[in-house]
C-alpha cells in the first residue's frame, strides 16, 4: 500500500511524529503522513485507504488534537496551506479548508469585510474550525457559513448548504461522518476598515491578556457546561497550577491544560480526568473535553 500512497502523494512520510504537527506538541509516530497539495491527491489516498481496508485520520493545523503516546495506525492526512487559496467578491468569500483562520482574517480585513473578526485569534485551519464549529467572543462560523464542499467517503464532491451541515455548540455533521472539507462560501457585510482592525485588535489584546498563548496547548480544553464556565469551576476548584507530569492546569487560565515541557498525552489525560472528578465532587457539574483524542491509550485508532 505504501508504494500506491508513494505514487498519489509527493509529501509522504513514514512513522512521522505527531508532536511535531500539533500545537500541545505532544503524539506519538503516525504510521504514514501524508501532507495533501490538491484535491486529487486527497481522492486518491481516500481511495487507496478504502481499497485497503485502512483507517484514514484527516487533520488540518492540529491545533484542537491531543494524540496519543503510541501514536496512530494507519494513515493522517493533513489539510493544511497547499489548500489555501482564497477569492472574495463583493460581500462573499470563497475560501479552501487549507488557510489558517488567521491569515484569512487578514484578507477580509483587507477588502473591509465585517462578521469574521471572532475568528482572526483562533489557531487553525478553516477546515479544523468548520469541523468543530468554531467561535469565540460571541461569534461562531454557523453565523456567517452560506454552505461547504466537502468529499464523501466514496470520493465524491459534494455541497452542503449551512441549514444541512447540523452546526451546535462546537458540533457540525463532519463529528460523525468521514468526510474532508475541502472549502467553504461565507456571507459576510461591508464595514469600516479602521473599525474592523480595532475590534480584532481587541480580541487579540484579551486572548494576550487572559490566555497562555505562549505555552503549547490544544486550546480551550474542555467545552462549556450549560449555565456555568468550565475555567472558573476549575478555578473555584483550587486546581489552578495543579500538575501531572509535564501536564498543567493553567496559571493564566484555568481552562487551558498547557504542556509546560515533556508532557506526554498520558499526563494529560491523568489531568483532565482528575479535573473532572474534582469539578464533579466539588459542584456536580460534568465538565466535556473540547480537545479531540486521536488514538487510544493501547495504540489503537
Amino acid at each position: 500500500m505504501i508504494n500506491k500512497i508513494r505514487a498519489a502523494a509527493r509529501n509522504v512520510k513514514l512513522n512521522e511524529e505527531m508532536k511535531n504537527h500539533t500545537t500541545f506538541r505532544i503524539g506519538g509516530p503516525a504510521d504514514i503522513f501524508v501532507s495533501a497539495e490538491s484535491v486529487d491527491e486527497i481522492r486518491d489516498i481516500l481511495a487507496i485507504c478504502r481499497e485497503n481496508g485502512e483507517s484514514c485520520m484527516v487533520m488540518g493545523n492540529g491545533s484542537n488534537m491531543l494524540v496519543s503516546d503510541k501514536g496512530i495506525r494507519g494513515v493522517v492526512l493533513q489539510v493544511d496551506g497547499k489548500l489555501s487559496q482564497c477569492r472574495i467578491d463583493g460581500e462573499t468569500v470563497y475560501a479552501e479548508a487549507g488557510i489558517l483562520m488567521s491569515a484569512l482574517a487578514k484578507r477580509i480585513l483587507a477588502a473591509e469585510l465585517t462578521g469574521f473578526e471572532f475568528a482572526s485569534g483562533i489557531p487553525g485551519t478553516l477546515g479544523g474550525g468548520i469541523y468543530m464549529n468554531a467561535g469565540a467572543y460571541g461569534g461562531e462560523l454557523k453565523d456567517i457559513i452560506r454552505e461547504v464542499t466537502y468529499m464523501d467517503e466514496n470520493g465524491e464532491i459534494r455541497t452542503a448548504h449551512n441549514a444541512e451541515l447540523d452546526f451546535g455548540y462546537r458540533h457540525s455533521m463532519f463529528e460523525t461522518r468521514k468526510c474532508v472539507i475541502l472549502s467553504c462560501v461565507m456571507e459576510l457585510k461591508k464595514g469600516n476598515a479602521e473599525e474592523i482592525r480595532a475590534l480584532m485588535a481587541d480580541y487579540t489584546k484579551r486572548r494576550n491578556d487572559k490566555q497562555p498563548i505562549s505555552m503549547p496547548s490544544a486550546g480551550s480544553t474542555f467545552k462549556r457546561p450549560e449555565g456555568y464556565f468550565a475555567g472558573k469551576l476549575i478555578q473555584d476548584s483550587g486546581l489552578m497550577g495543579y500538575s501531572v507530569g509535564g501536564a498543567q492546569v493553567s496559571e493564566k487560565h484555568a481552562g487551558f491544560v498547557v504542556n509546560k515541557g515533556g508532557a506526554t498525552a498520558e499526563d494529560v489525560l491523568n489531568l483532565i480526568e482528575y479535573v473532572q472528578k474534582t469539578v464533579m465532587d466539588k459542584f456536580g457539574v460534568h465538565l466535556e473535553p473540547e480537545v479531540r483524542l486521536i488514538g487510544d491509550r493501547n495504540g489503537q485508532n
